[in-house]
């Protein structure tokens, strides 16, 4: 599509006058120097419609901008607002929410408009491209939600979204989902590159200068990943993914996020009325027993953002079927746990070269921190071995490739967790109270793996 010719104009600030040359006082009010420089640009994407003036920017001292940290709009729920970066959802942002079909997008976006217009920050829009407002108020009656305050719009049309928006100027804008939005500007067929990229920048640009927040709910591919151009997860201020690890508990992770951390995870269980928040998380990623430890079977404190969480790690060796081993890991990387598994080898002599290993997490949850090295390596020979690991041990640190067990951050705050938990040992590289101190792997071994047999 050919970009069309800008042109210039100059538009009175005081009473909005507009004439196409510059002059010092204004015809209409008869006002001095209030003349400003404006531009007509129908492919211009902003909050005006094409063909409509437009103030041209211009540069300012950064100096003189003031900041925004805390203006922040509270979603209602606690568990969002801490992914969100701890106080909610900053104004003009605009965040990009994925997720597989069926997961609960709808029932939580639906729930986070019942609980924001409860905090009386302003009115909800909510737009939905792939659900009649029948059925969007059969969900809130099934949900038992509060439907003041909140304006449904069931469309495709980016146009009269667009015009809802500027009439209503609400404080909350969910699109569900973006990728079923359309222009004609952008072709007729949603889904398209252009579609989603027209699209996208229209609304990312009008709540840029309105004091609301824009959530999108975006298709994903098999493999989990937003489906669509790279250019949309650029565009936004916030992506997140929502997750499940079976087919009660929901995990919310960002995974960009530019108003806050990316490390906190909120945790949801659905149930028959809706999501509920999981506030006290410590313990359910830990399986309760009866009796003594199997083999194979470690726990580490994993920190999520502010928050200390017991993960269970679950091991299991038996001989490669073949000339070629394997390594079966969803939740822990791979090649981190054909690197600790070598440097068992390597330090202890131990044979795992000749083994398909196994891993799990109890719960379901992704660990991806160096925190559970110790705990991981402990599993891996507990396995191998065939000697348990002993009762009331959690296992903290990182294992270095020559057989150390290095220190990680706040060691205090999770030895702290454990023992609050009822765990009698905590092993660690630093000295804390409560701490066992190990240094090598060799240590760990002989401390934590020695049969009462």
């Amino acid at each position: 599509m050919a970009k069309k010719k800008v042109s210039i104009c100059y538009k009175c600030s005081n009473c909005g006058f507009v004439q196409p040359r510059w002059l010092g006082r204004c015809p209409e009010c008869s006002s001095w120097n209030t003349l400003e420089e404006c531009i007509t640009d129908p492919n211009a994407l902003s909050s005006v419609a094409p063909g409509q003036i437009a103030s041209k920017v211009k540069p300012m001292p950064l100096s003189d901008v003031t900041a925004m940290d805390d203006d922040r709009f509270s979603t209602g729920i606690e568990e969002f607002d801490r992914v969100l970066g701890g106080k909610g959802a900053t104004k003009r942002s605009a965040i990009l929410l994925g997720g597989e079909p069926g997961i609960g997008k709808s029932t939580l976006l639906l729930q986070t408009c019942a609980a924001f217009s409860k905090t009386k920050s302003g009115l909800v829009l909510y737009v939905s491209g792939e659900e009649s407002s029948s059925q969007i108020k059969s969900r809130a009656n099934r949900l038992n939600v509060d439907c003041e305050n909140i304006q449904i719009m069931p469309t495709m049309r980016l146009e009269d979204i667009l015009d809802a928006l500027n009439e209503l100027k609400p404080a909350l804008v969910i699109i569900d989902s973006i990728q079923t939005v359309y222009s004609i500007e952008g072709g007729i067929i949603p889904g398209t590159v252009n579609q989603l990229k027209y699209c996208t920048n229209e609304l990312v640009g009008w709540v840029k200068e309105h004091e609301s927040v824009l959530i999108m709910t975006c298709h994903v591919t098999k493999d989990g990943n937003i489906a669509g151009p790279k250019a949309l997860e650029h565009m936004v201020d916030t992506v997140i993914s929502f997750e499940r690890n079976n087919d009660e508990i929901r995990f919310l992770r960002a995974y960009k996020n530019r108003f806050g951390s990316v490390d906190e995870l909120g945790i949801f269980e659905m149930t028959a009325t809706g999501l509920v928040p999981v506030t006290d998380p410590s313990t359910m990623f830990i399986t309760r027993r009866e009796g003594k430890t199997p083999n194979g079977v470690a726990v580490c404190a994993e920190f999520e953002g502010t928050r200390v969480f017991l993960v269970e790690i679950q091991a299991l060796t038996v001989p490669a079927k073949s000339s070629l081993t394997r390594v079966y890991s969803d939740k822990i990387d791979s090649a981190r746990v054909s690197r600790v598994a070598a440097v068992i080898e390597k330090r202890t002599g131990l044979r795992f070269s000749d083994q398909d290993i196994y891993i799990n997490v109890a719960g379901g949850v992704r660990l991806t921190e160096s925190a559970i090295d110790a705990s991981l390596a402990a599993a891996l020979y507990s396995a191998r071995t065939g000697v348990a690991i002993k009762d009331g041990t959690v296992l903290i640190g990182e294992l270095s490739l020559a057989g150390e067990i290095r220190p990680v951050g706040r060691i205090k705050q999770r030895a702290r967790t454990a023992i609050s938990l009822g765990y009698k040992t905590v092993v660690a590289p630093e000295k804390e109270d409560g701490v066992t101190v190990v240094t090598n792997i060799s240590d760990l071994i002989k401390l934590e793996l020695n049969s009462d047999d």
